[in-house]
């Protein structure tokens, strides 16, 4: 898909990789009928202790359902074993290395957090040096014209929108890709060659439905589950890892989709008792 001059196209070029099986998505399959290839994903990751070793939470949030899994690992390899190498949607998530890594060898389209890069470009804004100054400034304010476009856009026709978007665009190319004698800081350099190599995965959301720019709903989905460690100060085997991982998918997702997660617990474990398959965590649609 072209836009504004350029083609959409994937991190690593064009899928080429063998055939792999089905990955396990849901933690310890709390509910094996949760779809895994789906159109796009929010993920995020923060620590976690167990006996004083360090671990990972890693939360990934899709549209009708939240998925949470604890590892020692903050690395791709999680990426690979819960998304899959053969993962078709888009993936919402900060500029973090693990996740360029993902990108780039299974070839996944991104959306990277555009309100992280916008905190980076403040903090152009703000550095001593004049030269950064003017940086920042320059890309801050076609950041900022990008989202006066988003907010007007209802009232607007979708060729004045279009040609808004377009112009925007390119100014903020401008700004992040000046000229070869405005590379001389460490920082203006940093972001140009950020830009060179990933900007259009800053903008998947313009050209995407349903794309959110930013990575709010995943960190949101986070939040319980940072308070409940700093209550709990971690877990203390895999077994408690388990159970942590299970209750919070639970929690997440019957937030998520306004419904009880008592009552999901209840009917459960009632199943349970009667042999029977546990109820589904996301709510039927047809």
């Amino acid at each position: 898909m072209k836009f504004f001059g350029w083609k959409k196209r994937r991190i690593g070029g064009q899928k080429g990789h063998p055939k792999h099986e089905r990955p396990a998505f849901t933690p310890d399959q709390v509910d094996d009928r949760l779809p895994y290839r789906l159109h796009h994903f929010n993920c995020d990751e923060t620590g976690h202790k167990e006996n004083g070793k360090r671990y990972w939470i890693w939360c990934f949030r899709a549209v009708s359902f939240v998925v949470f899994k604890i590892d020692r690992s903050r690395g791709t390899e999680v990426l690979m074993r819960i998304l899959g190498e053969e993962f078709e949607g888009i993936l919402g998530c900060d500029y973090y290395a693990a996740y360029r890594k993902y990108a780039r060898q299974c070839s996944v389209l991104v959306q990277f957090c555009l309100a992280h890069l916008i905190r980076e470009v403040k903090y152009l804004c703000e550095f001593p040096d004049p030269r950064v100054q003017r940086y920042g400034k320059a890309l801050l304010g076609g950041l900022k014209a990008l989202f006066g476009t988003l907010h007007r856009k209802d009232q607007l026709s979708p060729q004045a929108v279009e040609a808004e978007l377009g112009g925007v665009y390119e100014r903020i190319w401008r700004a992040a890709l000046p000229g070869s004698g405005d590379h001389d800081h460490r920082l203006i350099r940093n972001m140009a060659t950020r830009f060179a190599k990933h900007g259009e995965a800053y903008f998947q959301f313009i050209t995407t439905p349903g794309i959110d720019p930013t990575n709010n709903v995943a960190e949101q989905a986070m939040r319980f589950v940072v308070i409940d460690r700093h209550v709990t100060q971690g877990t203390r085997s895999a077994r408690g890892r388990s159970i942590c991982e299970r209750l919070w998918t639970v929690m997440a997702t019957c937030a998520l989709n306004k419904q009880s997660a008592f009552q999901w617990m209840s009917r459960a474990i009632t199943a349970y008792f009667n042999g029977e398959p546990a109820p589904s965590l996301i709510l039927d649609s047809s």
